[in-house]
């Protein structure tokens, strides 16, 4: 589903934060990208999400040259996606329904299918009964929590996570982890950058390691020692 083929990224100043990276994620796989703080991870994520563009090499989504996207076709591209961020990004003058109907406000849905989609993604999360309530009035796992539900409601192929867990205490942190483990389980694409180590070594997935903009080793999977 996602390829990199000899990925670079070099931003303007002369910083590379990736360099000849490599790797194959197939259809229905959970991985797991990690390294130290400035080592690429999010500019990885963020070269899948059309955020940035590469500046050498191809990443390819379903074949897909995601490189030469023209900018109106951004929209439809990342409809294919679902995006979680460590900051949730949440609108928090809306309530918690007005946030996770957004992408199908965007999208044109019907009001009627709105309200069906948003409330199964709600009760997946386990927080169907707070879809009135403000984010500001939940807790760091609720808002995150919300912000999955968010990314879910369009149920696409593809759920890309920034950190997420990366200001939730370890209880938080597995409860949102297992969320992940459940899309997977259902055939969703799911590819989680973090730094939590001791959160990795507990689950069975893939890990790709990045230091300085490269990556350790990608192919054979390779389990965090």
């Amino acid at each position: 589903m996602i390829r990199f083929d000899n990925v670079g990224k070099r931003y303007p100043g002369g910083h590379e934060a990736l360099a000849e990276v490599s790797f194959r994620l197939e259809r229905g796989e959970m991985a797991f990208l990690t390294g130290p703080s400035g080592a690429g991870k999010s500019t990885l994520l963020r070269l899948i999400a059309l955020i940035e563009r590469p500046t050498r090499g191809q990443v390819l989504l379903d074949g897909e040259n995601l490189g030469r996207v023209r900018r109106r076709r951004v929209p439809y591209v990342r409809r294919r996606m679902g995006i979680i961020f460590q900051d949730y990004r949440l609108l928090h003058e809306r309530t918690v329904f007005d946030n996770v109907a957004l992408p199908l406000v965007i999208e044109g849905y019907p009001p009627a299918e709105i309200a069906r989609r948003v409330r199964a993604a709600l009760d997946k999360v386990g927080l169907l009964g707070r879809e009135r309530m403000l984010p500001v009035t939940l807790s760091g796992g609720e808002q995150q929590r919300v912000s999955i539900a968010r990314a879910v409601v369009h149920k696409p192929p593809l759920l890309l996570a920034d950190e997420p867990t990366g200001n939730l205490d370890p209880d938080l942190s597995r409860e949102i982890m297992e969320l992940f483990e459940q899309f997977h389980q259902v055939g969703v694409t799911v590819l989680i950058a973090s730094h939590d180590l001791d959160l990795i070594r507990s689950m069975d997935h893939r890990v790709l390691r990045l230091r300085a903009g490269r990556l350790d080793a990608a192919e054979p999977p390779e389990r965090v020692a």
